[in-house]
């Protein structure tokens, strides 16, 4: 991919393309109903996002494929991803928004640890560097 590819005049714009089908009316109602949507839920959704795509790469996806969708490397950067991003999130959403995703980022920590056939010292596994060592 060169740089020019990456320095498209169209990329990351809310004009509608023709080969999305969007009309120019219907583009500026999904950017009206974006601004509609609250930050603490635009900042939970995301957080979910990630965590399930880490429980997916840890191998907690549900069916019978779970073990071959398990990718420990990505998992562990969707982890530390989502360390991050609720550290960082947690005094603007404030501890009734942050614990549960705490929750959640301690279980996939935990899961991690779980599937690593050599598991990360303490202190050292995905994360642990935003949320301190995980038991």
């Amino acid at each position: 991919m060169s740089s020019s590819d990456n320095n498209s005049d169209t990329r990351n714009t809310f004009e509608s393309s023709p080969e999305e089908g969007l009309t120019d009316t219907q583009a500026a109602s999904v950017v009206r109903d974006i601004a509609e949507v609250p930050a603490i839920e635009v900042i939970t959704t995301a957080a979910v996002h990630l965590m399930s795509a880490a429980a997916v790469k840890c191998g907690l996806a549900a069916g019978p494929d779970a073990e071959a969708l398990k990718d420990l490397d990505e998992a562990r950067k969707l982890i530390t991803a989502l360390a991050g991003f609720v550290t960082a999130a947690a005094p603007e959403i404030g501890s009734q928004h942050a614990g549960p995703l705490r929750d959640g980022l301690r279980s996939l920590q935990l899961a991690f640890r779980e599937a690593s056939e050599f598991p990360d010292a303490p202190g050292k596994g995905p994360g642990e560097k935003f949320t301190g060592a995980v038991n």
